[in-house]
C-alpha cells in the first residue's frame, strides 16, 4: 500500500472512532432544576391581644396574641357564611349593558305594534291597544322575614364562632400554702384590702352573736376585676357565707396583674380560708 492510500486509511478510521464516541454520547435535562414555587402568605386576625410577644408562635396577625379563648384545640376563627359569588370586574358594566339592550329591544317591539295598528282602520271609537305594563315582582311579608331570621341566625354563630375560636385563658391557682414567690405580694395586698372593707363593714347580724370559718374561691381577671366568688367550704351560717360573698365584691376591683405575673396568666383564682371570730374581726388564715 502506497503512502497516499495508508494515510486515508487512517484518517478514516480516526473519523470513525471520533463520531461512534460522539453518538455514545448522551444529553438529558437535569430533573433537579430549582422552579419557581409560589409562597403564600398566612395571616389571621385576632379579637385580643397580649402585652408580650408569645414564644411558641403558630401563625402571623395584626396584633400579639398569646393564648385566650375557651379551648385547648389548635383552632382558628371560621366563618359559617357561604363562599361568596366570584365576579369578574366589570360584570357590572356588562349587565348594564345587557340591560339596555333589553330595554332597546323592547320599544322597538312596542313601536312596531303600534305603526301597524295605524295602519289598518280601526273603527271611530276605537282606541290603540297598548300592551300592559310588567308587573313587578310580588314579595311577601313572609319572604322578608324569612331573610331577616336567616341572616339573623347567621350573625349568632359567627359571633359565637369568634367567641369561642382562640385557645382556653392561662389560669393559675393559688391556696393558702402554695403560693409561688412572685405570686406571694400580690395575694397578701389582696388579702390585706379584703379585711380592711370586711371589718369596716363587719354584718351587723353577727356581732356577737355568730363566728365560724368558711372557704373562699377567688376568680381575678387580668386587669383586677373580679370574674366570680364561690364559695368552696360553707361555714354553717347562712349569714357569714353571704357576708363573705359581699365583702370580696365590695372590695373590688382590686390591682392589675403586676409584669411578671401578666405574661403568662390571664386569670388568678386563690383559694383562702376566712374566719368571722369572736371578737367580730374577720380574718384570713
Amino acid at each position: 500500500m502506497d503512502p497516499q492510500s495508508r494515510s486515508l486509511a487512517w484518517a478514516i478510521g480516526i473519523s470513525l472512532a471520533f463520531h461512534a464516541l460522539l453518538l455514545s454520547i448522551h444529553f438529558t435535562f437535569p430533573d433537579a432544576l430549582p422552579r419557581a414555587t409560589e409562597r403564600a402568605l398566612d395571616v389571621i386576625l385576632v379579637n385580643s391581644r397580649s402585652a408580650t410577644r408569645p414564644t411558641d408562635v403558630q401563625a402571623k396577625s395584626q396584633a400579639n396574641l398569646d393564648g385566650g379563648g375557651n379551648t385547648d384545640e389548635n383552632r382558628r376563627a371560621a366563618t359559617p357564611l357561604p363562599v361568596s359569588k366570584h365576579t369578574k370586574e366589570g360584570d357590572s358594566l356588562v349587565e348594564a349593558q345587557r340591560r339596555v339592550a333589553q330595554l332597546e329591544t323592547q320599544q322597538r317591539e312596542m313601536m312596531t305594534r303600534l305603526n301597524s295598528q295605524k295602519a289598518v282602520p280601526t273603527p271611530k271609537h276605537a282606541e290603540p291597544t297598548l300592551p300592559a305594563p310588567l308587573a313587578p315582582p310580588n314579595v311577601s311579608g313572609l319572604d322578608l322575614a324569612s331573610s331577616a331570621m336567616a341572616v339573623a341566625r347567621l350573625e349568632g354563630q359567627i359571633a359565637k364562632n369568634i367567641e369561642e375560636y382562640n385557645k382556653r385563658p392561662r389560669k393559675k391557682f393559688i391556696g393558702a400554702r402554695t403560693e409561688e414567690y412572685r405570686f406571694a405580694q400580690y395575694v397578701e395586698d389582696w388579702r390585706q384590702k379584703v379585711e380592711r372593707i370586711g371589718n369596716l363593714n363587719y354584718p351587723e347580724a353577727a356581732r356577737g352573736k355568730m363566728y365560724g370559718s368558711l372557704v373562699l374561691t377567688v376568680v381575678i381577671k387580668a386587669d383586677g376585676t373580679l370574674d366570680r366568688v364561690d364559695v368552696s367550704r360553707p361555714s354553717g351560717q347562712r349569714i357569714l357565707d353571704d357576708a363573705a360573698r359581699r365583702i370580696v365584691q365590695m372590695a373590688s376591683p382590686y390591682s392589675p396583674f403586676p409584669a411578671d405575673i401578666a405574661r403568662d396568666t390571664d386569670i388568678l383564682e386563690i383559694t383562702r380560708t376566712w374566719t368571722f371570730t369572736s371578737a367580730d374581726k374577720l380574718r384570713s388564715d
